[in-house]
């Protein structure tokens, strides 16, 4: 116990200090002569000394003063959980953790101490608060509305509400009481600013009845065209010993589309259920996983057996402008594979002549345009191409006006594509700002950039020191001369065997099998080496040196975007093969343009946000662009939330005050299920300027059950993050006993003389007693 001592006399402590300095050399003087030796004579001495000091400390009156909690000006408050995970048993205990709650706070159970019990004995020291939490917190008088049935457990909404509710006042703590699962945080979102100490108590334990329950869930998206999305179940099981499980992805029509079977080797084990699929069409699809055990599998709750998830597979479509310096077959084999992905536009700007030397020629008629262009063009000579231009191509434009003048020229017309792919073109048909803005085009729209081997792009093409060859993850610079290395296979890097879009085949094996089959290359863009932070996916190496290897596929991260560089100049004789070859160049130029578009921020957006703490209440972030990707401040938002019954909600966002083009709108759902979301933007003069969709899935019940084991690792760092203590049931009524000796907002200074003690002056006495009795027995008494 912590406290301060205090002389009631200090002007009697420079004369109790002499008193004791005589009494020690009196001592001394009376010893010099005596027989006694060894260690009857140290304790002799040492024991009429110490009864000499005891006597001198009377004289300056020493006093113990501690603080405590002064009686009833405090307030405590008692939190407990009523939510229905404390319905479950414990192993070898007949009881459920709400009945060993409910006799814990009603004095009947082991933690009372005598009929009034811990509540009683807290009552007399503070001004006690009770309340219930589960989804919301309440008071409570006495807490006989415990029911165990709500649908949630909030600890740290109710911890929060506390501490706003109680702002400024003298709360001198907090004990809360619970099993620890809770549906609104986790150890490592704890926000306990302005809280008092949580004293907690862990109500249940780590050995729960038999059960099978679906714990965390995780979805993954790739490019991997077979099955792009990944799900991955974990199910806690316990006591299910050698039970075989089964686990299914169910479809919102309640077809079956994945099933697995994991086995259980442990008693207490955690299996995993891993689904890969390829959803039947692209955005919003709502899939309900649901585990079961055999025949002979037990459970304490099957609430915790199916669990409502939401896929989004963002869906197009994309746009891809591809920039090619001639014909090739390159782009032939590209067109065709993106031509069977319906989430894909591809657009092609491709030159077919060159910029020839301006000069006066006379055709037919006085003809002074290009004759390529003859009959295609209207009779106006100045639309036609003249000799002085280079003569391009577009294929897969949506008007007549886009790309008319060539490669773009303003942020809008470059802005509205998802990625730009380069392919046998040199830097000078660029201009400087159209190299300065296909910069931006990545580092601040967003944008994926991939450059092709060939004749006109990497060194060869003149990027060096250009603004498009600084995106680039490889150097270009100091390129080592000599001829192009021959016969050039590819293999993966370590990490290209982790990027699902890289590979084409769903196992190892098959993958190196395929990889031994490609035919060999003949073309490579050579580079010096690659960036920093840049990361080589695949390799080449030559035929005569395997041990040489050269960067085929790097990539790299850079501002907002994305870019690539595939070295290899003529990927296309993989597809000269054999059919099945073609299949194979279609799949990887698929997935390597679903990797360039994945991540490439949209104009309109929408997420939906739960708030730390407020599961029940979700907010929806809609972010609006203009054409130029800046923030959209002149428009109005309006969001549609659609619930699982069908119903509609109409809700107007409101712009932010913190950022520019952000619109918030809050939503509190009502049920379990999916929910869909579409925000609609329209500018401000009436016109539809886009929409976004996005949603979320709700199932309360799954979530309170998710986890069947009591959680004392959260409640242990509630207690550590704002100084309160871990108490078992058992000792309640120790630690209400002590409370009041811990801090709180008031308390009073109590003293204890410790001079005016019966204990004190009998140990003085006893002191020299003991003194006495050892010279008695050397015969010097």
């Amino acid at each position: 116990m912590n406290g301060t001592l205090t002389l009631g006399s200090p002007s009697w402590l420079g004369p109790s200090l002499l008193l004791l300095a005589a009494a020690t050399a009196v001592t001394l003087w009376s010893y010099r002569g005596t027989t006694l030796a060894g260690k009857a004579r140290v304790a002799a001495f040492g024991l009429k000394l110490v009864g000499f000091a005891l006597l001198a400390l009377c004289l300056v009156e020493p006093s113990w003063a501690t603080k405590h909690a002064r009686p009833g000006a405090n307030l405590f408050a008692v939190l407990a959980d009523n939510s229905r995970g404390l319905t479950l048993h414990d192993r070898g205990n007949a009881k459920t953790r709400g009945e060993v709650l409910r006799a814990a706070l009603s004095g009947a159970g082991a933690a009372a101490a005598g009929p009034a019990g811990w509540l009683a004995r807290l009552s007399e020291s503070f001004q006690v608060r009770r309340y219930l939490f589960d989804a919301r917190l309440r008071r409570s008088e006495d807490f006989a509305e415990l029911r165990f049935d709500g649908e949630a457990s909030h600890i740290g909404t109710a911890l929060r509400t506390l501490a706003e509710r109680y702002r400024g006042a003298p709360l001198a703590g907090v004990l809360l009481l619970s099993d620890g699962n809770a549906t609104d945080l986790g150890a490592d979102g704890l926000d306990l600013t302005g809280l008092p100490p949580v004293h907690t108590v862990v109500v249940g334990g780590r050995q729960p009845q038999p059960d099978i329950a679906l714990g965390q869930i995780a979805i993954a998206q790739t490019a991997f065209e077979d099955a792009p999305v990944t799900i991955e179940a974990q199910i806690d099981t316990a006591g299910q010993k050698g039970e075989t499980l089964t686990a299914e992805l169910v479809d919102a029509s309640g077809k079956v589309v994945r099933s697995e079977s994991p086995r259980v080797a442990q008693a207490d084990e955690t299996v995993v259920a891993r689904f890969r699929l390829r959803p039947e069409k692209a955005g919003l699809s709502f899939y309900k996983v649901r585990v079961a055990g055999g025949p002979r599998a037990q459970e304490a709750t099957t609430a915790n057996n199916q669990r409502v998830i939401l896929v989004d597979r963002p869906r197009g479509p994309y746009r891809v402008l591809y920039v090619g310096g001639r014909p090739n077959w390159e782009f032939k084999f590209l067109r065709r594979a993106m031509d069977e992905d319906s989430e894909v536009e591809l657009v092609g700007l491709i030159r077919i002549a060159h910029r020839e030397p301006k000069f006066t020629f006379r055709g037919r008629g006085g003809e002074t345009s290009n004759p390529l262009f003859r009959g295609f063009r209207g009779k106006d000579g100045d639309e036609t191409e003249r000799y002085d231009q280079p003569v391009l191509v577009r294929l897969g434009t949506r008007e007549a006006a886009e790309l008319r003048d060539g490669f773009p020229k303003t942020d809008e017309d470059l802005f509205g594509y998802h990625a730009v792919i380069l392919d046998d073109v040199e830097a000078g048909f660029f201009s400087a700002d159209q190299h300065a803005l296909a910069q931006r085009f990545v580092t601040e729209r967003g944008g994926g950039l991939l450059m092709l081997g060939g004749q006109g792009t990497f060194r060869q093409g003149g990027y060096d020191r250009t603004p498009i060859g600084d995106l680039l993850p490889v150097y270009l610079d100091r390129v080592p001369r000599g001829p192009s290395p021959q016969a050039l296979k590819l293999s993966l890097s370590r990490e290209g065997w982790l990027e699902p879009w890289v590979r084409l085949r769903d196992n190892e094996a098959a993958e190196r099998e395929r990889l031994a089959a490609m035919p060999a290359f003949r073309f490579l863009s050579r580079v010096r080496a690659i960036k920093p932070g840049a990361t080589v996916l695949a390799a080449v190496s030559n035929g005569a040196d395997k041990d040489e290897t050269y960067p085929a596929l790097v990539v790299q991260r850079s501002g907002n975007g994305r870019v690539g560089a595939l070295t290899i100049g003529d990927l296309w004789r993989w597809g000269l093969k054999e059919p099945e070859s073609q299949q194979e160049l279609g799949k990887f130029w698929r997935q390597t343009v679903r990797w360039l578009v994945s991540d490439v921020p949209e104009r309109i957006s929408v997420r939906a946000q739960h708030k730390p703490g407020e599961t029940n209440q979700v907010t929806l972030l809609v972010r609006a662009k203009d054409k130029r990707f800046r923030p959209a401040d002149d428009v109005s938002v309006t969001v549609e939330v659609t619930g699982p019954d069908g119903g509609k909600t109409q809700i107007a966002a409101e712009p932010s005050a913190d950022e520019a083009g952000l619109y918030l709108a809050t939503h509190v759902p009502r049920g379990t299920g999916g929910y869909h979301v579409r925000a609609k933007v329209t500018s401000a003069d009436g016109a539809a300027d886009g929409e976004a969709e996005t949603g979320w899935a709700l199932d309360l019940e799954a979530d309170e059950h998710r986890s069947i084991r009591a959680n004392p690792g959260l409640m242990a760092a509630i207690a550590q993050k704002t100084g309160g203590q871990v108490v078992a049931l058992g000792d309640l009524d120790a630690f209400v006993r002590d409370l009041p000796a811990l801090n709180a907002p008031v308390t009073e200074t109590r003293t204890r003389p410790l001079w005016d003690s019966w204990l004190v002056f009998l140990l003085g006495l006893a002191c020299l007693a003991a003194e006495w009795w050892i010279r008695r027995t050397r015969g010097l008494a």
